[in-house]
């Protein structure tokens, strides 16, 4: 007898095809699952908005938006959380398998957080040159680290382990554009609007965001148009990334030979998640120059934060030079990303800065005249 499916007789439906792979142990843990991730945002009230100090005759403000004081310490607390909840809602992360993210050490620890939080293993695969304090909060989260030598095989050893653990390579540098509600539900832009509603100038005229996944970006550039603002959104690029080049360019396949010093933004290929058409301005940013700016960051506000910091913090100063220099008032906005003390033996570091060949002397001179004298230098910069 023949086996081979034959279509029904003419006038009669075709048998029902029913296949459920609803399982009740895994929908009673999914729920669990999202209910803890969302309950996260709960416990933390939003953070900070700090004001850097300028002249009042400027008649210009800049704010910083402290993403140090999330849970796990950086912008990437807000990145993990909704790249987990996609992951979970898409069926993705299961109970007991790892999670696996290629990270420079920031996502991996905020990752590792709420991989502890629902109960599944995490591994971070990052470049071996990642600061030793990145790793050792990946792992008093209950992470595991798995570094290489070659920064630009994080992405194939992430997947390759995935298939081999079975587990979920969460892939931030491909989801993190899509994985964020950028029309709101908290999101960073939605909350810098919030927290200037009362200030003198509470549209910016730009904010700045250095790019790493990309993903903040795009979320500022679309919610700014989605709400039709009249803010401009910059990109700061660091030393050894693509993302400048490739924007300029209109290349998407721009690509870079090593890996940045400025850990946490700047990628050797343009990544999925960065989105050029949300971006207006993009700016080259020295290492040297964001390592002046984050040690000014501490003078000037008492705060020590990374390296991506004063990538953003450079470029934020100079477009208030450009505002004073035009008799333009208003405000402008950047990052804290990260703090400090994950980086005293590289930003922090007069030793690290020698072996790296990087003379801040010129970068510092640059912020101070333009700090007390509202002109920036034409010299450097």
């Amino acid at each position: 007898m023949s086996r081979t499916a034959r279509p029904a007789p003419v006038g009669q439906p075709a048998a029902t095809q029913d296949v459920d792979r609803s399982d009740t142990a895994y929908r009673a843990w999914l729920k669990n699952a999202v209910r803890t991730v969302q309950a996260d945002a709960n416990r933390s009230a939003d953070t900070h908005l700090l004001r850097f100090p300028l002249p009042e005759a400027w008649g210009i403000d800049l704010y910083l938006k402290d993403e140090s004081t999330h849970p796990t310490g950086s912008l990437k607390h807000r990145l993990a959380r909704s790249l987990f909840l996609y992951g979970l809602c898409n069926g993705w992360i299961r109970p007991g398998k790892p999670v696996i993210e290629a990270s420079s050490g920031s996502t991996a620890v905020s990752e590792a957080y709420f991989a502890s939080l629902i109960g599944v293993p995490f591994i971070a695969v990052m470049p071996r040159s990642t600061s030793r304090e990145k790793t050792r909060l990946i792992e008093f989260q209950g992470g595991r680290c798995h570094l290489v030598d070659d920064p630009q095989t994080v992405y194939e050893v992430s997947a390759r382990l995935a298939a081999e653990t079975g587990g979920h390579y969460m892939d931030q540098f491909t989801y993190a554009e899509r994985a964020t509600d950028w029309r709101g539900n908290n999101n960073i832009a939605e909350s810098i609007y919030h927290q200037l509603r009362l200030e003198r100038h509470p549209e910016p005229a730009w904010i700045v965001a250095a790019a790493g996944t990309g993903g903040t970006s795009a979320t500022l550039g679309r919610y700014v148009r989605y709400m039709q603002y009249d803010t401009r959104i910059c990109v700061p690029d660091p030393e050894n990334s693509c993302f400048f080049d490739g924007w300029v360019a209109e290349d998407p396949q721009a690509a870079s030979a090593c890996g940045s010093r400025i850990e946490g933004i700047g990628r050797p290929r343009m990544e999925p998640s960065f989105v050029p058409g949300a971006i207006d301005r993009m700016m080259k940013v020295p290492d040297a120059a964001s390592v002046a700016a984050v040690r000014l960051l501490e003078e000037r506000v008492g705060r020590r934060a990374g390296g991506s910091t004063g990538t953003g913090l450079w470029s934020a100063l100079r477009i208030v030079a450009e505002m004073v220099a035009a008799g333009r008032r208003g405000s402008v906005v950047t990052l804290i990303c990260d703090p400090g003390d994950r980086y005293l033996d590289k930003y922090y570091s007069d030793t690290w800065l020698a072996e790296q060949g990087l003379d801040i002397a010129p970068y510092t001179a640059t912020l101070t005249a333009f700090l007390d004298t509202g002109l920036w230098p034409r010299t450097v910069g």
